[in-house]
């Protein structure tokens, strides 16, 4: 009988490996899609990345233009400062020489000037 309860004990220590096992393979086998999901996710955030990249290129050159203009009206200003600047410059000589009316400006109001002196009558 020894023998007999010997083969049964073994044949139950087989039969609990291979249950083991058997469920090790199913919660393994569960995991695939977990892979899957996580494959699809990873494709889901680098395309945000990407949309999200394209976003920040496209307002980095809005902000590119914006300065460009920006640049351009600081130095039409910085003209037109340097241009009051001169004539009243030439103004106040000859007004000091005699006391006459001030003269035209010392040459034409360029037309960059021309939108910032609006308010001066020219």
């Amino acid at each position: 009988m020894r023998t007999e309860m010997l083969t049964a004990l073994s044949a139950l220590a087989v039969a609990t490996v291979t249950a083991v096992g058997g469920i090790a393979t199913a919660v393994v086998g569960r995991r695939q899609p977990r892979g899957q999901q996580r494959r699809d996710d990873f494709t889901t955030i680098v395309a945000e990345l990407r949309t999200s990249h394209a976003e920040v290129k496209a307002e980095l050159q809005q902000q590119k233009e914006q300065a460009n203009r920006d640049r351009a009206r600081i130095t039409a200003q910085d003209f037109a400062i340097r241009y009051l600047a001169g004539w009243s410059r030439t103004l106040v000589g000859y007004m000091r020489q005699s006391q006459l009316e001030p003269p035209p400006p010392p040459q034409p109001v360029p037309e960059e000037v021309q939108p910032y002196l609006h308010d001066v009558g020219l």
